[in-house]
């Protein structure tokens, strides 16, 4: 991905990046469901989400893994 295209990310990444948010809040609720996390666990491992993520590490927009 370009990395002006990084900042303006398709309509699949943003689909993407709202699940996750919603799949982290109900894993973190009271009534969270392992479901959640093996979600959580496929959509970070899509290929167009780790090519986003990487051109946001190239411009150092995003925080560095512990």
């Amino acid at each position: 991905m370009a990395e002006n295209n990084v900042l303006k990310p398709s309509v699949g990444i943003l689909i993407k990046l709202g699940s996750i948010a919603v799949h982290v809040e109900e894993a973190l609720s009271p009534k969270g469901h392992g479901y959640d996390v093996v979600v959580l666990k496929a959509l970070l491992s899509d290929p167009e989400l780790a090519e986003w993520r990487k051109g946001m590490d190239k411009l150092a927009l995003l925080p560095l893994k512990r």
